[in-house]
């Protein structure tokens, strides 16, 4: 698991939305089926063409999701590319969230919607539909109340993108809205705030794991104490 949040984690750039999360997803157009075969079940051709898809009204929980699309060496962005984007409806088991955009002329598209709802033992996800020149290519966006991740599977097809599927340091941290790092999830996690500042900084993983050295120097002599076998 070591990697898992570093090579998974989809946000390239995250902001406060004022009811919920921003995001901002990557993706290439490779290993395309063919032009109506969706792995995902609830694609639907004929999704209005829309950028907003809410239903819950102001008082929902939403999330803002920005994208840039890329070509297959992931070196070009892709103007005028259809983006399909469908999910489970809030509290249904009926997927009625569902629109078609295009991008724009730096290959990017951006959308908002409610929070999707969870099949049994599933995490919450958007699918995707991108299509250039008839080429469709499909992949998931998996959505926690604290981020978004891509599948194994999008990382192994997409691995070529290299950094433009890592977040950007400054960016990556989702804050509450008060704006207050202090009390943003992700520190109450780490124990304290140190840990985002060696990452925005961009202190080396071997550094960081060096700088732990002293507290776990004194906890261990505290512990010792308290062992029953050694």
């Amino acid at each position: 698991m070591k990697n898992a949040i570093s090579r998974r984690f989809f946000l390239e750039r995250t902001t406060a939305a004022s009811t919920g999360i921003a995001l901002l997803s990557s993706t290439s157009l490779i290993n395309a089926l063919t032009k109506d075969a969706s792995p995902f079940e609830g694609y639907n051709p004929y999704a209005e063409e829309k950028t907003d898809l809410r239903t819950s009204g102001f008082g929902g929980e939403h999330l803002t999701v920005k994208g840039k699309i890329f070509d297959r060496t992931g070196t070009f962005s892709v103007p005028n590319a259809n983006v399909e984007v469908w999910h489970l409806s809030p509290n249904s088991s009926k997927i009625r969230h569902m629109a078609k955009l295009k991008t724009n002329n730096d290959g990017e598209y951006k959308f908002i919607t409610d929070f999707p709802n969870r099949e049994y033992g599933k995490m919450p996800r958007i699918f995707f539909k991108i299509t250039t020149e008839d080429q469709p290519y499909y992949t998931e966006l998996l959505i926690t109340d604290i981020g978004a991740y891509i599948t194994g599977k999008h990382w192994e097809e997409n691995k070529q993108l290299k950094d433009k599927l890592f977040p950007e340091k400054e960016k990556f941290f989702i804050l509450p809205k008060s704006g207050d790092a202090r009390a943003s999830f992700f520190n109450k996690l780490a124990g304290n705030a140190t840990l985002m500042e060696q990452i925005k900084t961009g202190i080396a993983e071997d550094e960081i794991r060096k700088s732990w050295a002293p507290g776990l120097k004194a906890f261990k002599k505290i512990r010792a104490k308290y062992l029953i076998y050694r």
